[in-house]
């Protein structure tokens, strides 16, 4: 329950670690977008090579990555699977019925695969490197143009802030909750799945309930603090652009062209 690494700050030196956060978040919205114009061989292997590159750059142990995987295989392997097996075209290696192996189907299934994978282990980049504060900060500043058509950046990023925060929090208690169930005797995990999705019934009202808690104490300590919706918020720190984040979004625009350049 709790290898979701969503929202989860690992404090650091590197050089991902000392971007500025609004050329860290540029960089990566881009580079999941251009995750799109991948279509062969030459554009997976240098969209994984580069993300292979800013894992290694955080300083963060690989298994550490591969346990944020771990939650969503599920999810993984069922797009592969209908991109794998419903995609007709090429030489037929397998066929039963509504279900084809195809070698269309096997390339479209690949590169399904490593869109998903990548843009979890970028969006772990992003999240392990970077606090949720100052992610927040970083959202607000790239929407403020929004603000002129009277859309409420600062409360949006507000809000995103406090989900960061809440979700590791609701992720630990809710291990918590299993552990207690599972010492009382509680089969959690085991048998079909009927019975694992019983088995989770007594999670969610405890975990509902300490969900409510923390929204009580987080709302009672923004009154005590003085926050006001819709009031101009001064920060205690702000961003310094510098020369390696201009390097950042400058390798983020040659590699979208070397992918344009190379796509089939």
């Amino acid at each position: 329950m709790n290898q979701l690494l969503l929202g989860r700050y690992m404090a650091g030196d590197s050089w991902i670690h000392r971007l500025d956060p609004r050329a860290k978040l540029g960089a990566g919205i881009g580079f999941i977008g251009i995750l799109f114009l991948m279509n062969n061989w030459p554009t997976m292997l240098l969209l994984w090579f580069f993300t292979f590159l800013a894992m290694f750059m955080t300083g963060i142990g690989f298994s550490i990555y591969v346990r944020g995987v771990r939650p969503l295989i599920w999810i993984i392997l069922f797009t592969v699977g209908m991109q794998l097996f419903f995609t007709a075209g090429g030489k037929i290696y397998w066929e039963w019925g509504i279900f084809t192996i195809s070698q269309h189907g096997m390339r479209r299934g690949l590169l399904a695969f490593s869109r998903f994978v990548m843009l979890v282990f970028i969006s772990t980049v992003i999240t392990l490197t970077t606090k949720p504060i100052d992610l927040a900060d970083a959202i607000h500043d790239l929407l403020k143009p929004l603000q002129r058509l009277r859309i409420p950046a600062a409360e949006f990023a507000f809000m995103l802030a406090i989900s960061l925060r809440l979700i590791p929090t609701l992720l630990d208690e809710a291990q918590r909750v299993i552990d207690a169930q599972r010492s009382r005797g509680a089969r959690i995990g085991e048998g079909s799945l009927l019975q694992q999705m019983k088995a989770l019934v007594p999670i969610f009202l405890p975990l509902f309930s300490i969900t409510l808690k923390r929204a009580e104490e987080m709302a009672d300590a923004m009154e005590a603090r003085g926050y006001r919706p819709g009031v101009k918020r001064s920060r205690f720190r702000r961003f310094t652009w510098h020369a390696r984040d201009t390097i950042a979004l400058l390798v983020m625009v040659i590699l979208t062209y070397c992918l344009l350049q190379l796509r089939s």
